[in-house]
């Protein structure tokens, strides 16, 4: 197991936090913007984005694809080319596309091309989607900046966007459920199948090895 990193460029650490997470309320209002990324389990994208200051929503859906209206099973099972993948809408006068760029890639191993953590397959890889020069001027920048600090490469490819469409509705802020799901471990509420799933996974462990004082969603 490597050690955990604690030398990258702490600017940057400063910069995202203070840009992010510490915006006082006197931030104007910007335009309303989406970007759309795909990191793995789409419940834990999903509660990291909502903490963010200025992301107005967060949605789970699937994309990436070449079948219209996929169903979980569908993507899942594979064949359909499709990702799980978050739409996220945000202020822009709060907080910019760069900046969840960042944030995004310190919430995920973008070293691994096979999936993410205990899910496997090409459903649960990572990306980027973007929609314009602006989006990908703004992703290749996040991507060579989290490389430089990573020391690695990163394999997380940016592409161009396609049909996005909403998941199932029960996995809508699965995070925060209280709706009682069977788990090996009995019936429990949701939110706790997800924070046991989260970490049995893996997700905070492997983020933790790799980013170090860098991640921002530890523990969400």
């Amino acid at each position: 197991m490597r050690p955990l990193r604690r030398t990258h460029p702490i600017a940057l650490t400063l910069a995202i936090l203070a840009g992010v997470f510490l915006q006082t309320s006197n931030a104007s209002a910007g335009e309303t913007r989406q970007i759309v990324v795909a990191g793995g389990c789409f419940w834990c994208v999903e509660a990291d984005f909502e903490r963010v200051r200025g992301v107005k929503e967060a949605v789970s859906g699937y994309t990436g694809g070449t079948v219209a209206n996929p169903t979980y099973k569908e993507v899942t099972r594979g064949g359909t080319g499709h990702f799980e993948a978050v739409k996220i809408t945000y202020d822009s006068g709060t907080v910019d596309r760069t900046q969840l760029y960042d944030l995004f890639f310190r919430s995920i191993d973008p070293t691994d091309a096979g999936g993410q953590f205990c899910d496997r397959g090409q459903s649960y890889a990572t990306a980027i989607f973007v929609s314009n020069s602006a989006e990908r001027a703004a992703a290749e920048k996040a991507k060579a900046s989290a490389q430089a600090a990573l020391g690695r490469k990163i394999v997380t490819p940016i592409l161009d966007a396609k049909a996005f469409y909403d998941a199932e509705d029960y996995h809508q802020d699965y995070y925060k459920g209280t709706n009682r799901v069977l788990t090996r471990f009995g019936a429990i509420p949701q939110k706790e199948a997800y924070k046991r799933y989260r970490q049995g996974c893996g997700r905070d462990a492997r983020i933790e090895q790799l980013w170090g004082s860098d991640a921002p969603f530890i523990g969400n």
